[in-house]
């Protein structure tokens, strides 16, 4: 009791991304709902470039690889929750701030802030590719503006992304509650929902029809260069198991908080068959012409007849408004944090409008102008997943393991600690090294 009574006077999640007006009394969530919470904060835009990921691992070592890192993730959840539960602290930000003092929270806050406004950039990087199409490795993708109604300044990528930037997104990320949110957020998952479906009928079809590209399942380094290549990858993985800052705002809502071990587990069992199923129908349908994002990939196919032009035309706009409509909420985590760091004793944001406008139009507008000048997601993922990513998954939680401050970590622990910290370490080291040192042009 004592438990229930600590978690429903905590505030969810970090309370650095949550206003006092957005606070109220929850009946307890079941098991259910928070599998269906956890699952959908890492079903993102990270399921576009795990098709990508196939083409560079080959299907064993790409299967093998999600699945190590969703272990990982199971283990560092677990370290959350049991310091979570030993501790007084009900958010991340909390957790780090009581083993590691403020320079820890601030650093989490500091991550959480980066993540966020990335993902806000691969968002609309992705929207763009669909509505204005992309070029990769010397072939250009057409969108469905272009197809729909050919070549003009009005279809270029920048307008594309601008019209949806005024006319869909900033009217949503206006609301300032983020229960406001709740239809919007419904649609989107059956949006995506829509995507997969006929994403997977698609390859299926076509592999029926002897038409699938024939997939290598291991490594090619004739096409793909150095063993060290391949650690371009775990950066996508990491980011789309990406769920340890939805923890606490979630277990805060359950009914039964023991239940989010359990919730974490069938989530990431589920996460991992939805992204093995994707990559695997996406590599079969694509093959080598894979693209980082592959909704731009659907241009190839659908052209011959009416239906199939619709069905590419319903496949790729259902999961850009589904992006579309998940940018409020990322918005939401990334305006509040700002406002905790910069304002930390001025009133609640969503009472001042001047601020509340300012902390909302100024990142969605640095966004844009990066989205545009950044083409492909690839580099996003690079990016975050090498740096705040795996800080927020595997650093973070394995260096309040090591410090211990409760005294009830294991030597066991501690040693599985160390490995993830090291792996973690290395891994975005060579990929951040591979990257940078890789022409653009030879990257998915």
């Amino acid at each position: 009791m004592k438990e229930e009574r600590d978690t429903e006077s905590g505030i969810p999640l970090l309370q650095d991304i949550q206003s006092p007006v957005d606070v109220a009394p929850k009946k307890g969530a079941t098991l259910a709902s928070a599998v269906f919470n956890i699952s959908t904060t890492m079903i993102g835009a990270g399921i576009m470039s795990i098709p990508a990921t196939f083409k560079v691992l080959g299907v064993f070592p790409a299967l093998f690889l999600l699945l190590v890192v969703a272990l990982m993730g199971d283990v560092t959840g677990e370290f959350m929750l049991r310091y979570t539960h030993s501790g007084k602290s009900t958010t991340y930000a909390g957790l780090m701030g009581e083993s590691f003092g403020r320079l820890g929270s601030l650093a989490l806050q500091i991550c959480v802030m980066i993540t966020s406004f990335g993902c806000l950039i691969i968002y609309l990087i992705i929207i763009g590719d669909v509505l204005a199409g992309s070029k990769s490795g010397g072939v250009i993708h057409t969108g469905l503006l272009q197809e729909w109604f050919g070549f003009y300044w009005w279809t270029s990528r920048a307008f594309a992304i601008l019209f949806v930037v005024l006319l869909v997104i900033l009217p949503l990320v206006l609301f300032r509650r983020v229960d406001s949110l709740r239809y919007t957020s419904l649609l989107a998952i059956l949006l995506a929902l829509v995507f997969v479906v006929i994403s997977s009928v698609l390859a299926i079809e076509a592999m029926l029809e002897g038409k699938t590209q024939n997939l290598r399942l291991a490594p090619d380094f004739s096409r793909q260069g150095t063993f060290l290549s391949l650690f371009t990858t775990i950066p996508v993985f990491m980011t789309a198991f990406g769920y340890q800052i939805n923890v606490h705002p979630i277990r805060a809502e359950l009914g039964e908080p023991s239940d989010m071990r359990m919730a974490i587990r069938i989530s990431l069992i589920i996460c991992a068959l939805f992204y093995f199923s994707i990559g695997f129908f996406g590599y079969l349908l694509f093959g080598d012409s894979i693209d980082a994002d592959m909704l731009v990939n659907f241009d190839q196919i659908g052209h011959d007849t009416v239906v199939g032009l619709v069905i590419n035309s319903i496949v790729r706009l259902s999961y850009a408004v589904h992006l579309m409509l998940v940018f409020p909420l990322i918005n939401y985590c990334l305006r509040a944090n700002i406002d905790e760091l910069i304002f930390p004793n001025k009133p609640d944001l969503a009472t001042n409008t001047t601020r509340f406008i300012c902390i909302t139009c100024i990142p969605l507008a640095l966004a844009y102008v990066i989205a545009i000048w950044i083409p492909s997601i690839w580099y996003c993922f690079q990016i975050l997943g090498s740096t705040t990513v795996v800080c927020l998954i595997l650093i973070f939680p394995s260096s309040i393991i090591l410090r211990d401050i409760h005294g009830i970590s294991t030597l066991k622990d501690n040693v599985i600690a160390v490995m993830l910290i090291l792996i973690a370490v290395f891994a975005s080291t060579i990929a951040i090294w591979t990257n940078l040192s890789t022409p653009a042009g030879s990257k998915a």
